[in-house]
């Protein structure tokens, strides 16, 4: 996390931003990790275990749906090899949470721009 500042006494933070990505490494505010992350706005969790694998299942993301961000951004690995189903999107889409599906490097990107305005988790599969 990183000290933005305080008024009143209240401490504000900004998500942790990501550094650089390439296949399988990502470095978070200036740590590396080089298992799949879930990055929340407080914290991050690493390792991210999927139930299969290479699908993600709303079982694998329930506390992520049960935080409400606004925008989850789905990184599906270097080359894509993860896969989301339509009715996980569907579903996920149905609780007022937008969707973002993209190539881990993209993911990243895109988490940076959004992280700073947004509630936004990251789920990123680092690998494949």
């Amino acid at each position: 996390m990183v000290f933005f500042g305080s008024i009143s006494n209240v401490e504000f933070l900004l998500p942790g931003m990501i550094d650089s990505y390439d296949f399988g490494k990502i470095v978070i505010d200036g740590k590396e990790y080089k298992e799949d992350v879930i990055i929340w706005p407080n914290n991050i969790d690493c390792p991210w275990w999927r139930a299969e694998g290479h699908n993600l299942t709303l079982e694998d993301i329930s506390e992520v749906i049960k935080a409400k961000p606004e925008v989850l951004i789905v990184g599906t690995g270097y080359s894509g090899i993860m896969k989301v189903s339509k009715e996980v999107k569907k579903s996920i889409e149905a609780q007022g949470i937008k969707v973002i599906i993209e190539h881990s490097k993209k993911a990243c990107q895109i988490y940076n721009k959004l992280s700073v305005t947004k509630k936004v988790i990251a789920c990123l599969h680092l690998t494949c």
